[in-house]
């Protein structure tokens, strides 16, 4: 039987060969259906089986695995033995009759080589991801280990395997200490950081599992696009799994990749100074304003301003389109993006900061002259202008792999959205032991520096008994000011932002230790675990302080699920604080007119308003989920622009 092909009439594995030819890509996906076929999309998702390992079920395919795991381990993992299995799988698929045997291969090569027994989580998790679904497997309950299982199945039957993790770091780290598993089933591994030369690249990629992140392997595939004659670094897109894969699939969905040539356009830098000081003169609510965060837009008289200011100019400032759409770039850089918040100025350069993460975003930059308004704004010579070769989106670059599936802490609240637009369902798993994280009330502060005052009596308080606190803030700005008030009150403490990124995995490993003090930025995706020090346990374990104001209650329970970790103890409890931006609106406005410092519904000590806990989270959750609407409504409409664009492309007949 050819390689590839299956029996029992499934389809075949996702492998380069006669089947899927020398680069493999998926075709149409259920969420991405041609339009005439919409029709039929809904009922036929409906119509797709539910996950059905609950129960009995589970327990059956559990007891499977541990006795394969016991007879491998006592015959133990020779390559003579593990052949006959991998040509079986390699022949045949992982169906669900040979998948225990092979998961208890893999369990038996994780506890051999690494000491480690795997839970029945994570061998539910990774059964669940060789289904091709997407798994909610709770924080600290070994999502590494799971895709590792799952990727180790895959390996065995031939399958290029790529696991996406959320930076450079992790990547490398994961690809090393697992290393030892899989060379004991006989696999290659491999991981693709920033900067690696491309021939070191393409042997990465042809390792049986190649640890990447999403970006490395999107420009990588956009790369092979453009290669002309040159041998294509990937394999084509066989199977990917994802960590922190709610972050990956909707968070980072519809940001622009975009592949770009630098070029020699004196006029590009010219105008975009010019664009600068037209934007100078204009004045906010006259002359314009907010159009959509984080888009600003003329209002008429400052369309007819900006004609008179630009009569005397010539080219292609006369063209109304062009100055509108420059001059609003300018007042973007200039009002808009904040260092701190959006980008740090390090080492003569303007470099982006992740909006969910708050990390660095290496090799990011903006596009349309943005990037060059924002170098001239902080005063930096601007880089050489760039053109973009090819272009994508993280909707599109997923949807070309032929199996697709992932893990996190947070994915049931975007179900609907995962499974419209890329065809996954959601498994959601529940954690080894019950939880035991007390979520304490939330607190409303008329203001920053009243919430910033109270965050520091609470960790001066929660520092006396000797038990450690993770505080998450919004941004840079927010981390260093509670460092200085931090400091100002003598509190010892550490602090994990873009700036500090380089010792990330230590801060975050010691955040658990009796006494700690972490103040970080946007927690999601850390990837390593906060263990609890020597009686901390008996103290109650970590606290964590929402001070965020995030547009999502995933990322929310993201930061939360830092402590009370397989069952451990811990509390965390959300502050808020009134004149966030996401406070202001209409009635609510009118409602907190009264909470002012003094007033009757205000104590005395922080300024803390006495809103009820319950009208606080309910007006949370009203505002994130009307945020999280726009934005699955902006990304519904980015993909269909993108399939557009695609048919145009391939029909240039077509219309729009």
């Amino acid at each position: 039987m050819t390689r590839g092909m299956r029996l029992r009439g499934a389809p075949p594995l996702p492998v380069p060969g006669l089947v899927h030819g020398s680069y493999p890509l998926a075709g149409l996906r259920p969420g991405n259906v041609p339009a005439p076929l919409q029709w039929m999309a809904a009922p036929l998702r409906r119509l797709q089986a539910a996950w059905p390992l609950h129960g009995a079920p589970a327990r059956r395919l559990l007891q499977a695995v541990e006795a394969a795991q016991a007879g491998w381990q006592a015959q133990g993992l020779h390559g003579h033995l593990l052949r006959p299995l991998q040509a079986r799988l390699a022949r045949e698929g992982w169906h669900p009759d040979l998948r225990a045997s092979a998961l208890g291969c893999a369990a038996a090569a994780a506890r051999q080589a690494m000491g480690l027994q795997p839970f029945g989580t994570q061998l539910l998790a990774a059964h669940a991801l060789l289904d091709d679904r997407l798994v909610q497997l709770p924080t600290g309950e070994g999502k590494t280990l799971a895709a590792a299982l799952a990727a180790a199945v895959a390996a065995l039957a031939g399958v290029p395997v790529h696991v996406m993790t959320a930076n450079d770091y992790l990547a490398a780290r994961d690809a090393r200490r697992l290393a030892p598993m899989f060379e004991a089933l006989g696999l290659r591994v491999a991981c693709v950081v920033a900067g690696l030369p491309p021939e070191q690249r393409r042997d990465a990629y042809a390792a049986d599992i190649t640890y990447c992140t999403a970006r490395e392997a999107a420009f990588d595939a956009l790369r092979d696009t453009r290669r002309g004659e040159a041998p294509p670094l990937l394999r084509g897109q066989c199977m990917a799994l994802l960590d922190e894969a709610d972050s990956l699939l909707v968070d980072d969905a519809t940001m622009p990749l975009v592949l770009s040539a630098p070029q020699h356009d004196p006029q590009q830098r010219a105008a975009c100074f010019q664009a600068l000081a037209l934007a100078r003169q204009l004045q906010p609510g006259l002359h314009w304003q907010l159009d959509a965060q984080p888009a600003v837009a003329c209002t008429p008289l400052g369309e007819a301003e900006l004609e008179r200011l630009c009569s005397g100019l010539a080219g292609a400032w006369l063209n109304r389109r062009h100055r509108l759409d420059l001059v609003a770039s300018a007042l973007q850089a200039l009002h808009l993006l904040q260092p701190g918040r959006d980008y740090l100025v390090r080492e003569g350069r303007v470099q982006l900061l992740d909006a969910v993460t708050g990390r660095v975003a290496d090799g990011r930059s903006w596009s349309r002259g943005l990037h060059t308004l924002v170098e001239l704004k902080e005063g930096l010579a601007p880089s050489p202008a760039q053109h973009t070769v090819a272009q994508t989106s993280f909707q599109r670059f997923f949807g070309r792999y032929l199996r697709l599936a992932g893990l996190s802490g947070t994915l049931a609240e975007c179900r609907a959205e995962l499974q419209q637009v890329y065809g996954r369902q959601v498994v959601v798993l529940a954690p080894r032991r019950a939880t035991r994280r007390l979520q304490l009330p939330s607190r409303l502060y008329p203001d920053a520096a009243s919430r910033q005052a109270a965050i520091v009596r609470r960790v001066a308080a929660l520092h006396a008994q000797g038990r450690p606190v993770l505080v998450g803030t919004d941004g840079l700005d927010a981390s260093q000011a509670l460092s200085a008030a931090l400091a100002a009150a003598g509190l010892p403490h550490r602090r994990l932002d873009a700036r500090h990124d380089a010792d990330e995995a230590a801060v975050v490993a010691a955040a658990g230790q009796r006494g700690a003090i972490t103040v970080a930025t946007r927690m999601a995706g850390r990837g390593t675990d906060i263990l609890l020090g020597e009686g901390v346990a008996e103290l109650g374990g970590l606290h964590v302080i929402d001070a965020q104001d995030n547009p999502s209650a995933r990322l929310d329970r993201q930061l939360a699920g830092r402590c009370a970790r397989q069952g451990d103890p811990g509390s965390a409890e959300a502050w808020r604080r009134a004149d966030a931006e996401a406070w202001r609106a209409g009635w609510l406005t009118h409602w907190r007119s009264g909470w002012r410092p003094g007033g009757r519904n205000v104590q005395a000590e922080g300024s803390e308003a006495r809103m009820p806990p319950a009208c606080i989270d309910a007006w949370t959750a009203w505002r994130q989920r009307t945020h999280e609407q726009h934005a699955a409504t902006r990304r519904q409409r980015l993909l269909e622009e993108e399939r557009s664009w695609d048919m145009q492309l391939k029909h240039p007949g077509a219309r729009r």
